[in-house]
């Protein structure tokens, strides 16, 4: 197949899959339909691991959409699909890249789109496709948008048409079809602009040999100068975080109980603090061994000041951690909560790789690269795992179980909603969660999410 059946067969199925439905089954089965046709479109040359690594993910993730249906899981799904686009195109580019691809892809596919000899077959003799885009798919375009335009000046000619019934909602029709074509033609046909290549190189994650020549960052100041100005800048650092360690876990363990609402507000402040705290660590550190100290066999104690600041905030990170466990503890789980662990552990992760940048000596750009991964493979954990049921089920065996909370505001809670009814025997309960499955149970197929399908309501 070439570009333009990609294009058109994606378009159909995207209007067959959403006409009169709502988002849920028919968005999975679309992600699985997009990953089977990158596959069979794309190289041999560009099936790489990473590639077939990515299809896996986006069929996964498709799955996790069709069975959840929420934000986290819709994520997901967009970002395999993306970066499964992206891979099948050129397995070298960077995935930084992926944002700044498509944002301009998407403001220029008006452009795009009028270039049809870029994605419509070339050939001298005009075939039954081309005869069919020229004679009826161009006209009919032409026709809807001027339609549109009569109708709403006049109530007569609008009404020379809408008096007949159709069984088809032709506005509908047109919308899902040319929001299926916008998503398909910038999927299928995305072009990664010369500007691009040209900048990859600059995100490569190891030095050339040029690049482990010794330099001056600055014009006025001398490399022993600079190699001791670091060191000192980092040991003075060093010693001012160890103090606020110490304040840091005298505020939080010791210090009279407050309120919850306070307790609240200060555990987010102070783990807001950890985390500004660990990025500013690592550009300090960055701005140090962006180069030439990555090579300079006089730059040992600049390395080992660098390496203890990395093992302290570490420390801090542990502490945030414990703290916030106790706080879970004490007042039960909420996403909020789970949230601060994922931030705190991919702050720990950049650490980590902080310290690996140095102990291997590793340009810059690994560290934004090797994060963009971890931040996908957290997306991924993150929509493949029912955090609200885990939330209802820990927080139900507390004895201040807020029930309208879990009903109410917790996603995909009401199994055990219906098993903690069942052992309080609270009837009023068991009718709320069970109403609210019925409602999800009552849509139709592509419409459905299949984790209620999957709950037992007799």
């Amino acid at each position: 197949m070439k570009t333009h059946h990609y294009i058109f067969l994606s378009t159909i199925t995207f209007v067959v899959l959403f006409y009169n439905e709502n988002v849920g089954l028919n968005l999975g089965i679309l992600g699985v339909l997009y990953s089977v046709l990158t596959l069979i479109k794309t190289s041999e040359r560009n099936r790489s691991k990473t590639f077939f690594l990515l299809f896996a993910t986006s069929i996964l993730s498709s799955i996790t959409f069709a069975w959840f249906g929420d934000f986290s899981s819709f994520l997901a799904l967009v970002v395999s699909l993306l970066l499964l686009s992206f891979r099948s195109k050129n397995k070298r580019m960077k995935s930084l890249f992926l944002i700044p691809v498509f944002v301009v892809n998407f403001f220029t596919f008006i452009c795009r789109v009028f270039s049809f000899n870029d994605w419509l077959p070339k050939t001298e003799n005009s075939g039954f496709g081309k005869k069919i885009f020229a004679f009826v798919l161009i006209p009919f375009l032409f026709v809807a948008i001027f339609f549109g335009i009569y109708a709403t000046g006049s109530d007569h000619f609008a009404s020379l048409f809408t008096d007949y019934e159709l069984d088809i909602n032709l506005w509908q029709v047109l919308s899902l079809g040319a929001l299926g074509f916008f998503i398909a033609f910038n999927f299928f046909n995305f072009v990664v602009e010369k500007q691009f290549y040209k900048q990859n190189h600059f995100l490569d994650n190891d030095f050339k040999k040029g690049d482990t020549i010794q330099k001056q960052t600055f014009s006025f100041l001398d490399l022993e100068s600079e190699r001791m100005g670091g060191v000192i800048s980092l040991v003075c650092l060093n010693i001012l975080l160890i103090f606020f360690i110490i304040t840091y876990n005298y505020e939080q363990f010791y210090e009279a109980v407050k309120s919850p609402n306070q307790l609240s507000a200060e555990t987010h402040e102070r783990v807001n603090a950890v985390i500004m705290s660990i990025v500013m660590a690592i550009l300090v550190i960055m701005f140090y061994f962006k180069s030439n100290f990555n090579f300079d066999s006089k730059a040992g104690s600049l390395k080992i000041v660098a390496k203890i600041w990395i093992f302290l905030n570490a420390v801090l990170v542990f502490s945030a951690m414990l703290k916030n466990t106790e706080y879970i503890t004490s007042y039960g789980f909420t996403y909020k909560r789970l949230g601060v662990y994922a931030f705190l552990l991919l702050s720990l992760i950049g650490l980590i790789l902080t310290f690996y940048k140095i102990q291997f000596k590793k340009k810059n750009a690994f560290l934004f690269n090797s994060m963009s991964w971890c931040f996908y493979g957290m997306v991924l954990v993150c929509s493949y795992i029912n955090w609200g049921g885990i939330i209802t089920s820990q927080n139900m065996k507390r004895s201040d179980f807020a029930i309208n909370y879990h009903l109410n505001t917790i996603s995909f809670s009401e199994k055990y909603l219906l098993k903690y009814a069942e052992e309080k025997k609270n009837s009023e309960l068991k009718k709320e969660a069970l109403e609210k499955i019925k409602g999800e149970k009552s849509a139709t197929v592509l419409s459905k999410i299949i984790y209620y399908e999957t709950i037992k309501t007799k």
